[in-house]
């Protein structure tokens, strides 16, 4: 679990909806968001976004997580 730099855009409700993150150097561009699930973490109410995305041509699944109280960004799994 790894902080991230996410671009996002919030709906007038104020849910997220990730659009592109950054992994290493490169700016990864989010095609498409499978799921969105609610998740406690340690008693923290987070948003775990399953996406994937292509990166170096190949299809990769993979998951986002923004911790609400916080308002930070994690790459959980690639």
């Amino acid at each position: 679990m790894k902080p991230d730099t996410v671009i996002v855009h919030f709906d007038i409700d104020g849910t997220p909806q990730p659009l592109r993150f950054k992994l290493k150097d490169n700016a990864i561009r989010i095609e498409q968001i499978v799921s969105v699930t609610e998740d406690k973490l340690a008693g923290n109410k987070m948003l775990c976004f399953r996406c994937q995305s292509e990166i170096d041509g190949v299809l990769k699944p993979y998951e986002i997580k923004f911790e609400v109280q916080t308002c930070k960004w994690f790459l959980w799994k690639m």
